[in-house]
């Protein structure tokens, strides 16, 4: 990875010390170019939903937005996409329904540590297999938008906070276009904020934000950077040397992919309402 500057961030949870030799970016990339909104932005966004690809997609792309939201009082609720079975599918010691479940409450322990209410009643889950989530015409697809559109129904949510439409992996792309169909089927679709996730790392220049699809910002989370550090830390089976250890090809997040995380700002672009 080029143009970066050498740091060392310690992520530490009830347990479990986890330490990171991370590179931070320098001003490279689109996203850090976006103007900088303070950290009391996150007080005007009302009730807020976070919709995740993945365990441990909240606490990358969002964490300090949810955790500066509940410190404001603002609710947050929670969706999980998919199940994340298969980080390391080929392991014999965890089995496909172990994997999910440890990845769930991962996923949960991220969310108490961000302030967010972990409880079922809180948290939708879909249940869509990792790496398969459907897209558009696929079959599941119209079954997942409904019930998403009922759960932001329940929520009364204000806002949105979604991976951005074109994040360079294949759930975070079907997730996006989950949340558009479940969006049109609401008489009064809540503000969409999308978040930054791989793009950070494999986006191509057609992947980027273009200016009339929406407004891109970076929000201040200097003041909970430390808790979304945390946050990051509750996904130890994600983190080396990780937890499910018999499966050589399984995944695990770069030092390189952690220090976009790393940062003291989040990056969104907040889509344009339907003309």
């Amino acid at each position: 990875m080029k143009n970066v500057v050498c740091m060392t961030r310690v992520l530490k949870i009830i347990g479990h010390t986890t330490s990171i030799n991370a590179s931070l970016p320098t001003n490279d990339s689109p996203f850090l170019t976006y103007p900088l909104r303070p950290a009391s932005y996150a007080a005007t966004l009302g009730s807020t939903v976070i919709i995740a690809p993945h365990p441990d997609d909240e606490a990358l792309g969002c964490g300090g937005l949810l955790a500066l939201l509940r410190q404001a009082g603002q609710p947050v609720a929670a969706v999980l996409v998919s199940d994340g079975s298969q980080s390391h599918p080929h392991s014999q010691e965890f089995s496909a329904t172990a994997r999910r479940e440890l990845r769930y409450a991962e996923f949960r322990h991220a969310l108490s540590v961000l302030g967010v209410d972990e409880s079922d009643a809180n948290v939708c889950y879909l249940h869509l297999p990792d790496s398969q989530v459907p897209t558009q015409g696929q079959p599941g697809f119209a079954e997942a938008a409904a019930r998403l559109a009922d759960f932001l129904r329940s929520t009364q949510a204000a806002t949105v906070l979604v991976p951005w439409r074109r994040d360079p992996h294949p759930d975070h792309r079907a997730t996006s276009q989950l949340v558009v169909a479940a969006l049109a089927q609401l008489a009064q679709p809540p503000r969409r904020l999308e978040y930054v996730v791989w793009a950070w790392e494999r986006a191509a220049p057609a992947d980027l934000p273009q200016p009339d699809e929406g407004v891109g910002f970076r929000l201040d989370i200097g003041p909970v950077l430390a808790q979304k550090q945390r946050a990051i830390a509750a996904h130890r089976s994600q983190l080396a040397p990780g937890i499910i250890t018999d499966d050589p090809s399984g995944f695990l997040l770069s030092e390189a992919m952690l220090a976009h995380f790393a940062q003291p700002t989040e990056s969104f672009i907040e889509a344009l309402p339907p003309s």
